[in-house]
């Protein structure tokens, strides 16, 4: 009777903590636009955003160093990879678009790859390991834009082989709003959403899936995929101009063959999802952040501030925001 009341505490408090989440603002107040977000472990962070702009803490988001990129004052730095508090790499999305990689914490930032192709425009990178990584770009010509790096992110090779174009439907196209619609699965192997009137999911290998979200128009369709396992993945997205379009979240446990629709949806268009632990994944987007316990089936809002991002700590459990207005948040129990 004594070890079933023990298990029993244990089981509250345990189910106390899952229902008792928040986010807690850690910075506002700036007239930025901060959608790349990369959290290396508890207490390393980085954000990236407007106004060629990007930010780092040491100290769990205690406090700020904002650096200004030098001769990319103008540029949107829709998203960043970070390795330590030393090394990241920074995506600026449009003509030409540019990646940057620093190696002494943002004192100086090295142009490791530049396009001025009309018409390109950058949405999101990930990253394996700190050698190799993908970036992916809206259709030129008809076909997304892919590239690829083995070397850390001091060079970026285009995929130009036939065996490679992936084709992209009319008005299709990728959401740069959260860094987080392209991710590795391992070092061989990624997948891609698109949005627009065609949603899709692409693989490495070329195969093509129809996705379950509201599509149709042009700010419809999915603006962010997490990762669970090789087969196991969430997709977010809806409708910017329309927060109560639905389908805007499913959840694929075979790769996408088959999809899952929540019991309860998140609140809302969502602009990014991340995979915590468990079966616990966490999403946010302009009409706040939603937290599901039981792999999307049903969903919970646990806050109504807008926030672009949500990324976990890549070494640890931390979970950190980013949006507008310089906003900067982290998930607390």
């Amino acid at each position: 009777m004594y070890k079933k009341g023990i298990l029993f505490i244990c089981i509250s408090v345990i189910a106390m903590a899952i229902n008792a989440q928040s986010v807690k603002e850690l910075n506002v107040g700036d007239k930025l636009s901060l959608r790349g977000l990369s959290v290396v472990d508890d207490n390393i962070v980085w954000v990236s955003g407007s106004k060629g702009t990007v930010g780092k803490s040491i100290d769990a988001g205690k406090t700020w160093e904002w650096i200004v990129v030098k001769d990319y004052e103008k540029s949107d730095f829709r998203d960043i990879e970070a390795f330590s508090t030393d090394v990241a790499i920074i995506m600026a999305v449009a003509e030409p678009a540019y990646i940057l990689k620093t190696i002494n914490g943002g004192k100086s930032w090295k142009k490791v790859y530049k396009n001025t192709a009309k018409g390109m425009f950058l949405d999101a990178m990930d990253f394996t390991d700190e050698k190799q990584g993908i970036v992916v770009g809206d259709p030129i010509d008809g076909n997304f834009f892919l590239a690829e790096t083995v070397n850390g992110g001091d060079s970026w090779n285009a995929w130009e082989k036939t065996a490679n174009i992936v084709t992209a439907d009319t008005s299709e196209a990728c959401f740069a709003s959260s860094g987080t619609n392209i991710r590795t699965i391992d070092k061989s192997r990624f997948v891609f959403v698109s949005g627009g009137v065609s949603s899709n999911l692409f693989t490495g290998s070329g195969k093509i899936i129809k996705l379950p979200l509201v599509q149709g128009k042009t700010s419809t369709g999915a603006n962010s995929i997490a990762i669970k396992d090789s087969l196991t993945y969430i997709v977010v997205g809806g409708d910017f101009t329309n927060d109560s379009a639905t389908p805007n979240s499913a959840l694929t446990t075979d790769g996408g063959k088959t999809w899952i629709f929540p019991e309860k949806s998140p609140a809302g268009y969502k602009s990014c999802v991340e995979y915590i632990l468990g079966d616990t994944w966490i999403c946010c987007g302009l009409t706040g952040v939603d937290i599901t316990n039981d792999n999307g089936k049903t969903w919970k809002q646990i806050s109504t501030t807008s926030y672009h991002a949500c990324r976990k700590a890549k070494k640890g459990k931390a979970v950190y925001f980013s949006g507008n207005e310089g906003r900067i948040g982290m998930l607390v129990y």
